[in-house]
């Protein structure tokens, strides 16, 4: 796979010009990696993000963090040319992150970020986007972005694996209309479906939704203090948080769920595990 070391991070703007351009292509995912030398943390960014997210504000980097980080490398590999999808039309459906070891906000590290892994699914066909941190070539995060390119439409279904009855809640969240506004300015994140109701509708919600990386990293967030230094966490995004909403969380016995406080319809359902061996996953590539 060929890597392209980049100067510095991309800038949004353009990328979601060209996003707004891209038609579908079809073929196969680019053999292309793009890496980041260098990265560090800007701290101002980091404390905007932690108050979004309900993190409090320390030195250790919240484990979806990074993800935010190599979102702009993500993008510029989604909207280049010979990508066989258009970003508008894919639906961020999981998410796993694995923290190797904690990162904090003196660190320096690389990001590298590369799509694998084009399948077919029944409803439609799938994708990944893998994000690696590493300090001095050795991994220290992972992140995989699951994504869907539905062909036809349709509204979301019930999933087999959906439980019959929601668990039950360890806390209950108010989730304001403007999380969605919130989070897309601290994660760079700006799909319309998340800040404009207009547009929200164009796309077939009454409302516009929150993301699902604020799902996840709220979930997290709510566990601060009680999460090993080293572990892996792995969400499914079930239906959408339509904003404003008051949703319940549940944890326990390694499991993670958010779902509507009224009708138990799931939101995210997701694990908490020891994170893989490092070198048995380089070796499995």
């Amino acid at each position: 796979m060929e890597t392209t070391v980049l100067a510095a991070p991309p800038r949004l703007g353009p990328l979601y010009r060209a996003a707004a351009l891209r038609r579908p292509s079809g073929g196969t995912l680019p053999e292309r990696e793009l890496r980041l030398d260098e990265v560090r943390v800007d701290l101002a960014h980091l404390a905007e993000y932690d108050r979004v997210c309900g993190f409090r504000l320390r030195d250790e980097l919240p484990a979806t963090y990074p993800h935010v980080l190599a979102f702009p490398l993500a993008l510029a590999l989604m909207t280049a040319a010979d990508f066989p999808f258009p970003v508008l039309g894919v639906v961020h459906v999981a998410n796993a992150i694995e923290v190797l070891r904690p990162l904090t906000s003196s660190d320096a590290f690389s990001l590298s970020v590369r799509a694998e892994d084009l399948r077919p699914h029944e409803r439609g066909t799938q994708f990944d986007m893998v994000a690696t941190a590493a300090i001095a070539g050795e991994p220290v995060w992972r992140g995989r972005s699951t994504y869907l390119r539905r062909d036809g439409g349709g509204s979301p279904r019930k999933d087999a694996a959906d439980p019959p009855q929601p668990p039950k809640p360890t806390a209950v969240w108010r989730v304001p209309r403007r999380t969605g506004t919130d989070y897309a300015a601290a994660s760079g994140d700006r799909n319309p479906i998340h800040t404009s109701r207009i547009l929200a509708r164009a796309f077939g919600f009454r409302s516009t939704i929150a993301h699902g990386m604020w799902t996840k990293a709220r979930c997290l967030a709510a566990l601060e203090g009680r999460l090993p230094a080293a572990y892996a966490v792995s969400v499914q995004f079930k239906r959408p948080i339509l904003l404003p909403a008051t949703v319940a969380f549940s944890a326990g016995d390694g499991h993670i769920a958010v779902h509507d406080r009224g009708t138990g319809a799931p939101h995210l359902t997701g694990t908490i595990v020891e994170p893989r061996c490092a070198d048995a996953d380089e070796g499995a590539r």
